[in-house]
């Protein structure tokens, strides 16, 4: 009886220091809002473990949640347009990870693509996140964390449809001529000023641009460009996250 009674003070113990570590599990519930089908993909980071899915269809109004382990770390995207051909490949007109499968095996979204990305249990315990049009837009997105806390601890987006008032020069179009996307300046230019590397590798030489800033007045808690950290990193304290493609409402 004496080993008994001692071990439930130990296993309040490992429980609470569970709690205080973040070993406690994340959950991401993903919801399409869009009118249409879209097909998420999600990459980890190099040091984090994959989950339990990489690539998946998600039906107009259909939700799927996953759940990652304690300080993962990676990134959520929508794909668009996707199809299968004879051979059986399959491929998205926008957000495509180039596996030529529904599950994206360990790649990243072919730019541009509207990114949600995290880093769990981080510095000071505190969960990181962001949403990025740094690799461009493709749809609107919303991440709002569930049950959380911290100072900045709130939602964060693009709620607007970018792709109507997408400039001409880096507007993506289907065949049917319809902007299913809109490129950054980097990936529609190729120039060091837009992608901030080369001489313009530093915070300090790195500035907004033109384009940059159409996304940032439109999105302002997104970032915009790759130096764009003050006003579009979040963070919160054992929170769970609602990720929603196309959030009502899509416009303003």
């Amino acid at each position: 009886m004496a080993q008994l009674t001692l071990s439930i003070p130990l296993f309040s113990m490992f429980f609470a220091y569970s709690l205080i570590s973040g070993v406690v599990s994340t959950t991401f519930t993903i919801t399409n809002k869009c009118d249409y089908t879209v097909w998420p993909g999600i990459l980890s980071n190099a040091d984090a473990p994959a989950l339990s899915t990489t690539g998946f269809a998600l039906q107009k109004g259909e939700t799927k949640t996953i759940t990652a382990p304690a300080s993962w770390g990676g990134r959520m995207w929508a794909r668009t347009l996707c199809t299968q051909d004879s051979t059986g490949k399959f491929s998205c007109l926008t957000g495509d990870c180039g596996s030529g499968k529904l599950e994206c095996s360990g790649s990243g979204a072919a730019p541009p693509a509207t990114l949600a990305e995290f880093k769990l249990d981080g510095y000071g315990g505190m969960d990181y996140f962001d949403v990025s049009l740094v690799d461009g837009y493709n749809l609107p997105l919303l991440v709002v964390p569930q049950g959380g806390s911290g100072q900045n601890c709130s939602s964060t987006g693009c709620v607007v449809d970018l792709n109507g008032s997408c400039p001409s020069e880096l507007k993506v179009t289907s065949s049917a001529g319809d902007s299913v996307a809109c490129k950054s300046a980097c990936e529609a230019f190729r120039q060091p000023q837009y992608c901030c590397n080369g001489a313009y590798g530093t915070p300090d030489t790195c500035k907004p641009s033109s384009y940059s800033e159409i996304f940032k007045n439109a999105c302002p808690h997104a970032y915009s460009y790759a130096y764009d950290d003050k006003t579009s990193t979040f963070t919160c304290m054992s929170a769970d996250y609602l990720i929603t493609f196309c959030p009502t409402p899509s416009t303003r």
